[in-house]
């Protein structure tokens, strides 16, 4: 970033803001939605605050001037894999989530246990720490989708499961976050 700002600050700084945030608003009781939509927010602030972490460990950096921090990326890359395991357990668990797959995964049962499976391995990836690199660069691919199929289905969240407008489009803002910080680590892991 231009103007000395300090980008590794700032990123931690972001990263404990939405901790602290997040954790006040749990604790305070000012969450009333139903376990799934909870599982599916609380994943994604896990992952955007992972994605600070990683951020504020150095990765992405062009022209490092300090040496990047790995306790903080594999904490960062930590907190991504908490997000894929709670991804793979709606998979399983959530009867709303899994509708939202199979209206447009083709090949029904079989390709959502597939996809399943696939979200096990990549979080088991990400929480050992081996084939971070590739393991982000497939999922730089399969989050997109996600992203678009799943996520920006309005109709099927909005109008069907009664999730609140504004609440969808967080989670879709969250996931371009969760996208981000895959890409950094997809071309700098």
């Amino acid at each position: 970033m231009s103007f000395g700002v300090k980008r590794r600050w700032f990123a931690l700084g972001s990263a404990l803001q939405l901790a602290v945030s997040t954790y006040a608003s749990h604790v305070g009781g000012h969450v009333y939605y139903g376990d799934w939509l909870k599982v599916r927010m609380y994943s994604r602030i896990i992952a955007v605050i992972g994605g600070f972490l990683v951020l504020a460990s150095g990765a992405g950096e062009i022209y490092r001037q300090k040496p990047r921090s790995r306790s903080l990326q594999s904490t960062g890359q930590v907190f991504m894999g908490i997000y894929l395991i709670c991804v793979a357990y709606t998979l399983q668990h959530s009867k709303e989530d899994r509708l939202a797959y199979l209206d447009f995964l083709p090949g029904g049962e079989p390709a959502l246990q597939i996809l399943f499976v696939l979200y096990g391995v990549l979080a088991l990836s990400f929480l050992s720490g081996y084939y971070v690199r590739s393991t982000s660069q497939v999922l730089a691919v399969l989050l997109p989708f996600s992203l678009l199929l799943i996520d920006g289905n309005l109709g099927y969240w909005h109008n069907g499961r009664k999730v609140e407008f504004w609440n969808q489009m967080r989670l879709i803002g969250q996931n371009v976050g969760i996208f981000g910080a895959v890409v950094i680590l997809a071309t700098d892991g």
